[in-house]
């Protein structure tokens, strides 16, 4: 067997018989307790070293948009696709997790945010960490988003398509954003046009 699964399943064994318990941050309006990403360093951290295991992160894809919240603040919208490479110090053996993390935040942590929320769930995916009543935080903050206004609509499309490299996807996600677009013809007239832009590219690329 591969040095690193022993490993895993070491940390996975301490951290069971220790936990990593739920606290009440202080202020902020918080009123419940949760497992925030310092906790999960803290518990993760003397277990790693023990066991002789190494979490290697990099971030393969991000995404971001501009919500607004009902108050009508800017809120910083952020998605990352994370690959984390659990890896043995004994034989070098590899196993790969690929997680995802969502934040928003109305100032520049959106992304730091989302980074910590996909370790996280690494943890406690790979190690069974008990997520009972646990909270589904970015650091344990919550925003109330207004809807979206054409305009947001069509310009998150359009990040999308700049992104998207399969026609069977982008017909799939135009059939859905015509639809929210529904009452604005001229939103809906630059949606089918700037799709038939990408489809177009994607044609004379293969």
């Amino acid at each position: 067997m591969s040095e690193v699964y022993k490993a895993i399943s070491n940390v996975a064994k301490e951290l069971a018989e220790k936990g990593i318990s739920k606290e009440k941050p202080k202020g902020g309006g918080v009123n419940y307790a949760f497992r925030g990403i310092d906790a999960v360093y803290n518990a993760l951290a003397p277990a790693l070293v023990k066991h002789g295991l190494l979490i290697l992160t990099r971030c393969t894809e991000r995404s971001v948009c501009e919500r607004t919240s009902q108050k009508g603040n800017v809120l910083i919208y952020v998605t990352v696709k994370a690959e984390f490479d659990f890896v043995s110090v004994t034989d070098g053996s590899k196993h790969t997790i690929i997680t995802y993390g969502e934040a928003m935040d109305s100032g520049d942590k959106a992304t730091n945010k989302a980074m910590s929320i996909a370790y996280k769930y690494a943890a406690f995916q790979a190690f069974c960490i008990p997520t009972e009543e646990t909270a589904i935080d970015a650091d344990a903050e919550v925003h109330n988003v207004a809807p979206r206004t054409t305009e947001q609509i069509l310009s998150d499309y359009t990040g999308f398509l700049h992104g998207a490299t399969s026609e069977l996807v982008i017909m799939n996600e135009y059939k859905k954003v015509w639809n929210e677009l529904n009452g604005s013809d001229t939103q809906q007239k630059e949606c089918k046009r700037l799709t038939g832009i990408r489809v177009n590219e994607l044609k004379e690329a293969a």
